[in-house]
């Protein structure tokens, strides 16, 4: 059978463009922004959310973290303290088999996941409540009057978009349309590194479990700089009867400068590379067969985040202040990582619970935007206990009430009470 398939001769015109109107618009498609999107759609608002990459999950599920953290309390019984989607994928997950509970590791309860389960648990969810969907866009340039931005351009290789919404919600991971609209922004001093997850399969699971962990940090401080290792503590977190081997033990640099940024991955997979080959010299019988199945996209913990109308301080996290606009609660450790070859740990007590403040994610001025996720405002220790995933769910919903209840005024003179009650679960529940 002869095919006669037509085509077009098509030339581009700059003033091509398409535009959509929504109430909210969410940047950044990793766990926060999701968090943000589901919950406005509860909420009965319409929602594009958009991500330069052109899926969906962030580092959630590209970086292969693997790890759900700040879901739960400290202490010898752990309890849930971050519901809203986390209840939906805890459930979902554990019922495909997908989780592993790990307890006893910094005093809580820490939930390994299937990336591949949570990446289809994320596409679907957004499916469901009919999220809007633009990937593989970047940010262009932000139209704001005043305190409210009004519009933004998106650049994507099928055209341009422009979007104008009521409010949106900053979970870049990167501040980058609170940077972009002009509002004031935080970048460190000093490095703060992030790491390059690999996954390997193929390990042996027995001998794997005999390995004791200090010894190894000692054997990999003693050896790190002959086998030109940076890092020099970690984690391996087995899955059980799969022979494979989640591995968090490099530091990466995480610059803000665009070809420097370009190579941070090349850096991570030579660090990650070095380390399977001291790991197989080191301990053969666990990893002797050992081949690296997935390498993540670069793990970014902190870059730049928003000056806030209020800065967190680690002093306020170690004291467990409870703001009077808290939106959110976590007992997880300050986890700082500013140091090449090892981590800050302080990790905190059984009835330890510190919170993060609603102004934390309000720039200064701003009405109708708010950054969620790890560039919320704090000092680089207070950011590190509150930037993993039950924090980041938790600021993700409290942003998408937050613009609900402002409506067409500031999200700086809601109700906070009424707020507050619709966040109990995450501020209260037991």
């Amino acid at each position: 059978m002869a095919l006669n398939l037509q085509t077009r001769i098509v030339r581009h015109t700059p003033s091509q463009i398409r535009r959509t109107v929504v109430d909210v618009c969410v940047l950044g498609a990793g766990i926060t922004g999701v968090s943000a999107a589901i919950e406005a759609r509860k909420l009965g608002r319409s929602v594009l959310l958009v991500d330069a990459a052109p899926v969906l999950g962030g580092q959630a599920v590209g970086s292969v973290i693997g790890t759900f953290c700040g879901v739960y309390s400290n202490g010898p019984q752990p309890y849930q303290v971050v519901h809203g989607i986390f209840d939906d994928i805890l459930r979902d997950l554990a019922a495909q088999a997908a989780l592993t509970p790990i307890t006893g590791r910094r005093n809580t309860t820490i939930v390994q996941y299937d990336e591949v389960a949570l990446a289809r648990w994320v596409e679907q969810a957004l499916d469901r409540w009919q999220v809007k969907l633009l990937l593989g866009a970047m940010l262009g340039p932000v139209e704001r009057q005043g305190g409210r931005v009004l519009r933004t351009v998106f650049h994507t290789r099928y055209g341009d978009v422009e979007v104008e919404a009521a409010g949106f919600v900053d979970a870049s991971g990167d501040a980058a349309l609170a940077y972009a609209a002009g509002f004031a922004c935080r970048e460190p001093e000093e490095t703060l590194y992030g790491t390059q997850m690999i996954l390997l399969e193929g390990i042996d699971e027995t001998a794997l479990a005999a390995v004791d962990r200090r010894e190894l940090q000692r054997a990999l401080a003693r050896d790190a700089a002959a086998e030109g290792l940076r890092r020099h503590d970690g984690f391996l977190f087995a899955a059980p009867g799969q022979g494979r081997c989640l591995i968090n033990m490099t530091h990466i640099e995480t610059p803000l400068e665009p070809f420097a940024a370009s190579r941070m991955s090349l850096d991570g997979r030579q660090q990650a590379d070095r380390l399977v080959g001291w790991l197989k010299k080191t301990y053969p019988a666990s990893f002797a067969a050992a081949r690296v199945r997935t390498y993540g996209l670069p793990g970014i913990r902190q870059t730049r985040w928003i000056v806030g109308r209020h800065h967190i301080l680690a002093d306020e996290v170690r004291q467990g202040v409870r703001f009077a606009d808290a939106i959110a609660r976590c007992s997880w450790p300050i986890e700082l990582h500013n140091a090449a070859h090892d981590v800050h740990w302080e990790e905190f007590g059984d009835d330890h619970m510190h919170y993060v403040p609603l102004g934390s994610m309000i720039p200064p001025g701003a009405d109708n935007l708010l950054a969620a996720g790890r560039c919320i405002d704090g000092d680089p220790a207070a950011l590190s206990s509150v930037r993993v995933m039950g924090p980041c769910v938790a600021t993700g919903a409290a942003a998408a009430h937050a613009l609900d209840l402002a409506s067409a005024g500031s999200v700086g003179q809601i109700d906070i009470a009424a707020l507050q009650a619709r966040l109990s679960d995450n501020l209260n529940r037991r």
